[in-house]
């Protein structure tokens, strides 16, 4: 019995002290999440040497040779609602040439599409010589601006530029928020399909303007699986107004490939509803930061369900994605902090954005991007 009972004592003094051990190794995991988060974050938000080194090349370019480099008439296809319109928003040259290069190389007519492309104002001229140096091929059109082109954005009209006098977060840039101005930015359009400048296109993309979205004004792929990417994941239900007018078990929806109904957008007032709530969460008391949340309040009961073959997410984030479904997608989508264009790209998924690199333009080659 002095023998049982010394072993059992010694057996709990070997679990107190194994105990002891997990919660220390569980403290110092806990820590090591927390920093990996943060240093990836930093790294996901970070401009890499070759991204800067191209835009210097570009405006240096449009310094030494500025007769190349005038001013062009607008080609009439800009404003034309017959053709295939896209919008594209971005201060990376290199992500945009890639998303425009891959719609273009797989489109089956691609005379018929057209680029807007807005930029900031810092990044204009590198965008306008990138695609006066590289014209896209097979007669696409593309049209550039820098969102101080446009008067009507002012902070006066705009709730993100007014929160911004007071504070500039990520994801409260106009960049990520104009979007939301699609009717205005093109006002003689019908249709228009955004894209992010993380995606890369696979397929011909046409068949989006085709689809009968049923008088919805925005089609996209629907995101949730079982409680995971409801509206409750997004929005504060714990807020009354919140509570009171959305269903928290509503299926979320991707932004990054949405086929806009821009008359369906200005009937049903969109914009109006955006700058409405826009203006309740100046706190941030309804919903955290991010486009994402206050578009799924702008077009509640308003968004078609695509099938998920037009649009696959998480390449900048989840390395279990299948690539039976990468192949069969026809936008795959870098979402997540792991962009292609960065050093902590997923390498199994990065060679599906490089290969849509303009190798050939000499500055890409100059800067290193790593192909």
């Amino acid at each position: 019995m002095i023998v049982e009972s010394k072993e059992s004592y010694d057996n709990q003094i070997k679990i107190q002290k194994l105990k002891d051990t997990i919660f220390a190794v569980n403290e110092q995991l806990g820590k090591a999440k927390k920093n990996g988060g943060i240093a990836s974050s930093i790294s996901a938000k970070s401009i890499p040497k070759s991204l800067h080194c191209l835009a210097m090349r570009l405006v240096e370019e449009r310094i030494a040779h500025p007769e190349n480099y005038t001013e062009q008439e607008p080609s009439p296809a800009i404003e034309d609602p017959s053709l295939y319109h896209y919008a594209l928003f971005s201060d990376n040259v290199i992500a945009v040439s890639v998303v425009v290069r891959s719609v273009v190389m797989n489109a089956e007519e691609p005379w018929k599409h057209v680029f807007h492309v807005v930029t900031d104002r810092m990044n204009l001229a590198a965008m306008k010589v990138w695609f006066r140096m590289r014209p896209v091929e097979g007669g696409a059109h593309v049209e550039i601006k820098a969102v101080e082109d446009f008067p009507f954005l002012t902070s006066s009209y705009v709730p993100v530029l007014k929160q911004l006098e007071s504070s500039n977060p990520k994801y409260m840039s106009m960049l990520n928020h104009l979007r939301f101005y699609l009717p205005e930015l093109y006002p003689k359009l019908h249709k228009v399909l955004f894209l992010d400048d993380d995606v890369v296109v696979q397929k011909d993309l046409t068949g989006l303007w085709k689809i009968d979205l049923d008088g919805r004004v925005n089609g996209a792929v629907e995101t949730c699986f079982g409680s995971f990417h409801r509206y409750s994941h997004y929005l504060n239900f714990s807020h009354p107004l919140i509570r009171d007018n959305f269903n928290s078990k509503a299926c979320a929806w991707a932004f990054g490939m949405n086929i806009f109904d821009l008359d369906a957008w200005r009937r049903e007032k969109c914009t109006d509803t955006y700058h409405h709530w826009q203006n309740l969460n100046e706190n941030h008391s309804l919903w955290k930061l991010g486009t994402l949340p206050p578009g799924l309040i702008t077009f509640y009961s308003k968004t078609k369900s695509l099938d998920k073959s037009w649009h696959v997410l998480g390449l900048g984030y989840n390395p279990g994605i299948s690539m039976d479904e990468i192949r069969n997608a026809a936008v795959i989508h870098y979402n997540g902090n792991m962009k292609p264009w960065l050093d902590i790209a997923m390498n199994q998924y990065k060679h599906l954005w490089t290969k849509y690199i303009d190798g050939d333009m000499e500055f890409v080659q100059m800067c290193n991007f790593g192909l």
